[in-house]
């Protein structure tokens, strides 16, 4: 039996993977409810993060970078199919590499990297929903990967590059900066994991993930409004 580079273990059972997935099904079911308007509580936009706009009916609801990973469009129904199709497909890898808590690490890092992305390169008043931004940092986190342990990785560029490039196109609804926040997070995050994969590194390992989670968080955090007491 081969040894797994990553701290993983290669016959278990994918749980957070399924979990995810089941997780995004049933927010999914419920923003159909009429009357529920689950959609608009789990959405995120840019005016959520800046405290100067909740003077004009937008709270400070950082939260929701975070909530908006696991809301998807009801307007476009493979929009869920395509996220969840493909989180199986990287899920299940990256989870037997990584073991459970590293890869729950990654996906919700990834997820907020991509509503960082939203939040500094977007309109403040984009709204936007899916975990377009979590997969493209699995993505991005198996393709460094994959290049540090000489595996093929050619396809996979190709397919990513084909994805960030259909962002761009004039006229797509499709939030290029949550694809490339979450691109960027989950490459820098599958960099730690594989620099810091020998046993003697453990501890270097969860410093530098806790780190980088941390600065994720302070970034989100960086426009907290100001409360002064009257």
């Amino acid at each position: 039996m081969g040894r797994q580079p990553l701290g993983g273990r290669g016959n278990q059972t994918p749980v957070v993977t399924y979990s995810l997935i089941a997780i995004s099904a049933l927010l999914y079911v419920a923003q159909l409810i009429p009357g529920l308007d689950a959609t608009n509580y789990l959405a995120y936009a840019p005016l959520y993060s800046f405290g100067e706009y909740s003077a004009v009916g937008a709270p400070y609801e950082p939260w929701r970078m975070l909530t908006s990973v696991f809301a998807h469009s009801t307007g476009f129904v493979f929009h869920i199919i395509l996220n969840m199709y493909t989180l199986w497909i990287f899920g299940q890898m990256l989870e037997r590499m990584l073991g459970k808590a590293r890869f729950l690490t990654l996906y919700l890092a990834s997820g907020l990297a991509g509503s960082l992305g939203v939040m500094f390169w977007a309109p403040h008043d984009t709204f936007v929903v899916g975990a377009s931004g979590a997969i493209f940092g699995l993505m991005g986190a198996f393709l460094v990967i994959q290049r540090k342990l000489g595996g093929e990785t050619t396809q996979l560029l190709v397919l990513v590059g084909i994805n960030l490039v259909i962002g761009f196109l004039p006229g797509m609804s499709i939030s290029w900066q949550a694809h490339l926040g979450g691109l960027l997070g989950g490459a820098l995050l599958g960099f730690i994991f594989v620099q810091t994969r020998k046993y003697t590194q453990r501890k270097l390992q969860l410093g530098l993930l806790s780190l980088t989670v941390l600065i994720f968080v302070a970034l989100a955090l960086s426009h907290a409004p100001m409360f002064v007491a009257g």
